[in-house]
């Protein structure tokens, strides 16, 4: 998976839709160097995909339109997938069961040849790639629990099998690629090779408008020459085949852009200059990646000039799935550790677990466990239907699950104590049951920044919740919008809220009998009804009050889209819950647990959208960054000042040495 925060950089930006906003058909990029505000918008809002088949439930929420038969009732996968997914799951759990050895990663901080040898005889590596190509073909929903199960056992097996399905070669090609890129490419991916994808760049994260690295066409018009240095690839010290995001210069008859490119990996001119190292995921094959003249054909190009952040931000949809599915597994992995020990281990005449401190801690683990396993459940199969919108969805999951999965291995250590804190070989070492609680933690932490930080997938998710309003206000909050258009807009406007507001006063969640279906989780079914109606409510309201600069209160769209989060979780435990009461009754315990707790939250945060320190915050981080409190640093050692926080390149060949690590073949 990606390091790379996600590519939208403000949630504010005009919408394709507006005048004089260019969509993905618009002029070329501007060249690599100093790039606007408004630029780097622009081309985040250049990318953006606008027409689906059914709406996404998210967006509605954020709305104010509780649509509860988009989710409702629960989607179902078909029986024969299920069966022949669950026979892959077998294998897979006996094989991890048997001959990994997660602790002999963290050791060694390597995945063993024979492991990769191993998951690539059971198919592991095409688990998305349709069968025509040697794959596996699992849906969404199975390829996220396979994931789980490798993640359980070593989360760096986890991250290996993701970056080169969810966002390497296999996805990319299967959405955008041609038949002959696919019949040359697929094949050998599910027998084993191994993808990366490279996108960030050293000073390159979330803008995707100052990509440094270019791809200039041959004077003879076969292909390209790319140039440039890659940060952060995941599995790009042991990757065949890499998907790489270079700028194609703007010319007379050629459109240009940022453009998505296949590349062989032992192509002359690439240099894997650096395994990266890092907090957890000791057994990561992290690169850095410099391109020097490399040639790639004409062939090589996914889906044309030009379309490569689209592709990178579409592939993302579905891609962001697989980070959920690693945190709810180590929801799962938390709660058997908590629950076994705090049966067992006695404090002051009882067992830990009946301290009402050490309660709490678990009934939040376990609740929370379950909201995080149906929030991924739920988008997996909307998104195993090619109709729904799950932009919106995926991207709440992948925020929520980052989040809540950290404060539930924060409360497991917690709850462990010092033991907690011990390494597992140190336990093993004096005769204790290991537990990898302190590796779990380090492993888990990169969640919140893979694939989208929660800081931008505040603002990705945000650009999408209040689009509604952007597309209406137009020129009414564009600065180079004249009268006469700015007049037009709120006539537009006034029409468009006269009827829209109405809606959000009364709603079906004020009924006392209202979702009498859902039995006792009915009144939860109510509190999101109108929930969402005020979350509605507040945003018309902070838009009228801020309109333009709204983009700007970054910290108060990341309250609404908190709160869209958690109605999202609610809405989903009770509409599971309550299909699957029959068989297991128990979880309409958890689904009322949950969602209590739920509710506490988001009271809590519609209090803070208003009453908050966000402007003296601001106003003191100006002051820190002009250096007023500089005094308070003083008493310490600082890092070295002679080096750059982050460092230069130049296209010129390496000078380093080539790290690269090749993994022979299955026998």
């Amino acid at each position: 998976m990606t390091t790379t925060e996600d590519s939208r950089s403000a949630p504010g930006g005009a919408s394709t839709e507006r005048p004089g906003v260019p969509g993905p058909g618009g002029p070329p990029l501007a060249e690599a160097g100093p790039v606007s505000e408004k630029e780097a918008r622009r081309v985040a809002e250049a990318a953006r995909e606008t027409s689906w088949d059914r709406p996404s439930f998210g967006k509605e929420l954020f709305l104010g339109r509780f649509r509860l038969d988009l989710i409702e009732p629960w989607p179902r996968p078909a029986a024969p997938d299920t069966a022949r997914a669950d026979e892959f799951l077998g294998r897979l759990r006996d094989y991890l069961t048997s001959e990994v050895d997660g602790a002999g990663i963290e050791r060694d901080a390597a995945i063993p040849d024979e492991v990769f040898q191993g998951l690539s005889r059971l198919g592991a590596f095409g688990m998305k790639i349709d069968p025509s190509y040697g794959g596996l073909g699992l849906s969404n929903l199975h390829y996220c629990r396979a994931l789980m199960l490798a993640g359980s056992v070593s989360p760096a097996i986890g991250a290996l099998l993701s970056a080169h399905q969810s966002i390497g070669v296999p996805q990319p090609l299967k959405m955008f690629g041609t038949a002959a890129q696919k019949q040359r490419f697929l094949p050998r991916l599910a027998a084993g090779a191994v993808s990366a994808f490279l996108l960030t760049e050293p000073d390159v994260g979330s803008d995707p408008a100052r990509l440094a690295t270019t791809a200039e066409p041959t004077p003879d018009g076969t292909g390209y020459r790319l140039n440039g240095v890659k940060l952060w690839a995941t599995n790009g010290t042991v990757a065949t085949l890499l998907v790489v995001m270079a700028r194609v210069p703007a010319s007379a008859g050629r459109r240009g852009g940022i453009t998505a490119f296949v590349v062989e990996s032992d192509t002359e001119g690439i240099t894997v200059e650096r395994r990266n190292a890092f907090l957890g995921l000791r057994g990561l094959e992290n690169s850095q990646t410099r391109f020097h003249d490399v040639f790639v054909p004409n062939e090589n190009v996914i889906g044309g000039e030009g379309k490569g952040l689209k592709i990178a931000l579409t592939t993302l949809n579905t891609g962001r799935l697989s980070l959920p599915a690693m945190c709810v597994g180590a929801g799962k992995w938390a709660l058997n550790v908590a629950r076994e020990w705090s049966a067992e281990r006695v404090q002051w005449g009882r067992s830990v677990g009946d301290h009402e401190a050490v309660a709490q801690k678990l009934a939040f683990i376990a609740a929370t466990t379950y909201g995080m396993e149906t929030m991924l459940d739920l988008c997996c199969l909307l998104a195993d239907d090619d109709r729904n919108d799950i932009r919106i969805e995926a991207a709440l999951v992948k925020l929520y699950a980052s989040e809540m999965a950290w404060r539930v291995v924060d409360e497991l250590l917690q709850i462990r104590g010092g033991r907690g804190y011990e390494t597992a070989e140190s336990l093993r070492a004096r005769g204790e049951r290991p537990a990898e609680v302190e590796q779990l933690l380090r492993d888990l932490r990169i969640n919140r920044i893979f694939e989208g930080s929660t800081e931008i997938m505040h603002l990705l998710i945000a650009r999408e919740a209040v689009d509604a309003h952007l597309s209406v206000a137009g020129d009414i909050i564009d600065p180079d919008a004249g009268l006469g258009r700015r007049a037009r807009a709120g006539a537009r406007a006034g029409a468009f809220y006269a009827k829209w507001l109405p809606t959000l006063a009364v709603g079906r969640g004020q009924a006392p009998r209202a979702y009498a279906e859902f039995g006792p989780l009915a009144g939860h079914v109510r509190q999101v009804e109108r929930f969402s109606r005020k979350l509605a409510r507040s945003t018309f309201y902070a838009m009228s009050r801020w309109q333009g600069k709204m983009e700007r209160k970054q910290v108060f769209l990341g309250r609404v889209v908190d709160i869209g989060a958690e109605l999202f979780a609610m809405s989903a435990v009770c509409v599971r819950a309550v299909a699957e009461r029959a068989a297991h009754p128990e979880n309409v315990e958890l689904a009322d647990l949950f969602c209590r707790q739920a509710r506490a939250r988001v009271e809590a945060l519609f209090v803070a959208l208003w009453d908050n320190t966000d402007s003296v915050d601001a106003m003191a981080a100006k002051r820190i960054l002009a250096g007023r409190y500089a005094a308070l640093e003083d008493g310490i050692i600082t890092p070295a000042a002679d080096l750059p926080w982050v460092a230069g390149w130049t296209p010129g060949p390496s000078t380093e040495t080539d790290v690269r690590r090749r993994i022979p073949p299955p026998d």
